[in-house]
């Protein structure tokens, strides 16, 4: 009843006012809305309907102007893979012809009960931004020289640090056993080569606030006890009383702890991510130091 109320609000809202030449384009994230904007550059206007790291992508409720938003955008980008239903369920509810829709889930072929966190994936980023461009350059035609240099600056030059990070990681610190709290780190963890010790199940139950099981708990417990993790990684946005146990835990046996963030935090995608790599690059080098 919600989204049929929010659907007809944006049918009888006034359209809004076009930018000449330029795409419009509506993110239901903010991490993916800092891509398209540095994608789009001078030729789009991107908005994000999730701009406030404090707000809960999961139990979002959207509003009439997020609907009059999608309904008014030439090009959408959606998470899915179950992320963000309420962004599908909007577009869904509201066809437009003309309007091109990303929706990760799909560029990258994964569907519910999937990973939904790749923008923590370097190579599901490298694609989801190219599909974006491809995106760009059905709308605009004319542009594709300019959509295709966005590109290329994109990619080679502003993402430049965070791929010699994680080149750096991966060499130095291959199959070197680290805990991670929930499978919003999962995707980076794999591509830096870094051994995930934690249980998938621990990890998941985390991400989806379900109840950890009893043997999960005493497993990554243990792992910090006996220090069989050199690092500690945990997502500061949800620090669930059995994740603050084993930070503690960590912290309390000279384990080096590290924050990330589900949502972008800072100025733009590469920036926010870059930040996180560096913090993680110094906790491993921390921890080399004292085995």
């Amino acid at each position: 009843m919600r989204l049929v109320l929010l659907t007809l609000l944006a049918a009888l809202a006034l359209p809004a006012p076009a930018v000449a030449g330029r795409v419009r384009v509506v993110a239901a994230e903010d991490v993916w809305g800092s891509v398209a904007a540095q994608l789009g550059g001078a030729k789009a206007t991107t908005q994000s309907i999730l701009d406030d790291p404090n707000l809960d992508p999961h139990a979002y409720e959207p509003r009439a102007s997020d609907a009059r938003a999608f309904a008014d955008a030439q090009l959408v980008i959606v998470n899915g893979i179950g992320y963000d239903r309420w962004a599908s369920q909007l577009v869904a509810a509201n066809p437009v012809s003309s309007r091109v829709v990303v929706d990760v889930g799909d560029v990258l072929g994964l569907r519910a009960g999937g990973n939904p966190h790749q923008w923590y994936s370097p190579a599901g980023v490298a694609r989801v931004a190219r599909a974006i461009t491809t995106a760009f350059v059905a709308l605009d035609p004319r542009d594709r020289g300019y959509f295709e240099s966005q590109h290329r600056v994109f990619a080679s030059r502003r993402l430049a640090e965070y791929h010699a990070l994680i080149a750096r990681i991966r060499s130095r610190y291959h199959g070197v056993a680290v805990g991670y709290s929930e499978s919003v780190f999962e995707p980076l963890g794999r591509a830096l080569g870094l051994r995930l010790a934690t249980p998938a199940s621990f990890a998941k139950a985390v991400a989806e606030g379900t109840e950890v099981t009893a043997g999960d708990r005493e497993t990554v417990a243990r792992q910090a006890a006996r220090r069989e993790i050199v690092v500690w990684i945990y997502n500061s946005q949800n620090a669930t009383p059995d994740v603050q146990r084993v930070t503690a835990l960590a912290r309390a046996h000279r384990i080096p702890v590290v924050a990330v963030t589900e949502t972008l935090v800072g100025a733009s995608f590469e920036a926010w991510q870059v930040r996180q790599l560096r913090a993680l690059a110094r906790a491993l080098e921390a921890a080399d130091g004292r085995r």
